[in-house]
Order: C-alpha cells, then sequence, then structure tokens
C-alpha cells in the first residue's frame, strides 16, 4: 500500500520549524521580562540555554539594573558633598566676614583709645608762651621800672606781632587793657593757678572762652608801661596782683624747656 506525505494543515512542523518558533517564544519571555519556572515540562525539555539565552538576558538585564543604581548612588553622594562643600564655603566666608568685622572693630576701638589718650596728653601738656624765643628778663629783678621794686614776672623776647600762645589748656578770665600790663590776657589753668600774658598789640580771644597748649591767644607788642616790644608772662596762686610765682619753675615742672 502506497502512503502519502501529510500535507496542508494536517502536516507535522520540521524540526526546524520547531526550534524558531521556540526560540522566538523565549525571546518573547525575555523581552516582557517573564522569568522563572516554565510550566510546559516538554517545552523546558526541548529548549536548551544555547537555543534561547534566557540566563545570559537575566544576567545582563540585572548588570545594567546594578550599573544604573550604582551611577544613582553616586550622582545622589556627590550633590551632597558639593552640597555639604558649598554650606562649609558660606560659613567659612560668614566666619571670616565676622572676625574681619570683629577685627575691624578692635581697631576702630584701639584707634580711638590712642586717639583720646594723644589728646588728653596734648591736654594735659604745657608749651612756651612764645616758640623758640628766650627769657630776656628774669623774675625777681630789681628796678625803678617795676612798682613792687622787682619784676614780677619773666619777659619773653618778642618783636610786635608775635604769636602769643596758652602754655596750657584754662578759660580766659581776663581779656582786655590791664593799666601798667597794657592789653592782657589771664587765664584760670586747670591746675588752679592763673598766667598772665601782658603788653599785648592785639587779643584773640575773650572772656569765658576755654583754650588748649599752644593755642594762639594773642599778638605781642608794647602796650603799657614798657621800654620796648616784648612779652611780659607772669604766674600766679590766685587772679590778684601779688600772688606770683617763678613762672620758669612753673613750666619747668610741667615739663617745658626754657
Amino acid at each position: 500500500m502506497a502512503f502519502t506525505r501529510a500535507t496542508g494543515k494536517h502536516r507535522r512542523p520540521s524540526r526546524i520549524t520547531r526550534r524558531t518558533a521556540s526560540a522566538a517564544g523565549i525571546a518573547a519571555l525575555t523581552t516582557t521580562g517573564v522569568m522563572g519556572t516554565l510550566s510546559a515540562p516538554a517545552m523546558a525539555a526541548d529548549t536548551t540555554v544555547e537555543q534561547t539565552g534566557l540566563t545570559q538576558a537575566v544576567t545582563l538585564g540585572e548588570s545594567i539594573a546594578d550599573k544604573i543604581d550604582a551611577q544613582a548612588a553616586a550622582q545622589q553622594q556627590a550633590a551632597e558633598e558639593a552640597a555639604a562643600k558649598k554650606k562649609a564655603a558660606e560659613e567659612k566666608r560668614k566666619a571670616e566676614a565676622k572676625a574681619k568685622k570683629e577685627r575691624e572693630a578692635k581697631e576702630r576701638a584701639a584707634k580711638e583709645r590712642a586717639a583720646r589718650e594723644a589728646e588728653r596728653k596734648r591736654l594735659n601738656s604745657y608749651v612756651s608762651p612764645i616758640a623758640g624765643s628766650y627769657v630776656s628778663t628774669g623774675y625777681k629783678a630789681g628796678g625803678s621800672l617795676w612798682s613792687s621794686g622787682s619784676h614780677t614776672g619773666v619777659d619773653f623776647h618778642a618783636a610786635s606781632g608775635t604769636a602769643v600762645r596758652a602754655v596750657g589748656s584754662g578759660t580766659v578770665v581776663t581779656a582786655g587793657w590791664g593799666g601798667s600790663y597794657g592789653y592782657e590776657v589771664v587765664i584760670k589753668m586747670n591746675d588752679g593757678t592763673y598766667t598772665q600774658y601782658g603788653h599785648l598789640s592785639s587779643i584773640t580771644v575773650s572772656v569765658g572762652q576755654t583754650v588748649t597748649p599752644g593755642q594762639r591767644i594773642a599778638l605781642s607788642g608794647a602796650t603799657g608801661n614798657v621800654t620796648g616790644a616784648h612779652l611780659h608772662f607772669e604766674v600766679r596762686t590766685a587772679e590778684e596782683y601779688g600772688s606770683d610765682i617763678d613762672p620758669l619753675t612753673y613750666l619747668r615742672s610741667h615739663g617745658v624747656k626754657v
């Protein structure tokens, strides 16, 4: 009896066709992420690692995921480190700014203290009434020129119009005509004594005005009972005439070299 080969829908697929279909199915399972147990034992038996590459695909997928996770973690760590560095830099900048501000404040305070101390020393200092001059007539010199019989002050050599300076800090109590002294200025010093400046050609201060060491108070001249231009300088323990003390001793006790 002759047998006829089956054709059409009743034809059995060839081995090559079966393998192609099986590989396509496995590939589809791999693409959609279906992994694990295959329920058909026949398929498991018929499908090999070499035919499907399932294990390789699964391993490759896990490797890529691990790399992505590692990259994300590294980026997160880098972002956190950058933020930490930025914060540290900002805190450092603020600390430096604060330190600079405090340092500048201390420097200003030190300068202010130094300025106050310098001003205090200046106000407590004493100078000669005529800069660069010398004594032409000494204290207690005798003669008929003085009503008391002796000189109650000292005379500083000074051409008419020479600047006359307050020898120290004080308050003006007299500024005007003083009889035989001509135009005069009397200052009550901060130490309680009185200094007198006589025979002036002009006066540049007024009664009640406070003066400081070296401040110009008048110009020298030859007014009053004189034989020539000079400055009469006198120191008294009280405002009244007759309470005079040695002017040079007074000045030298305050550090003035005369």
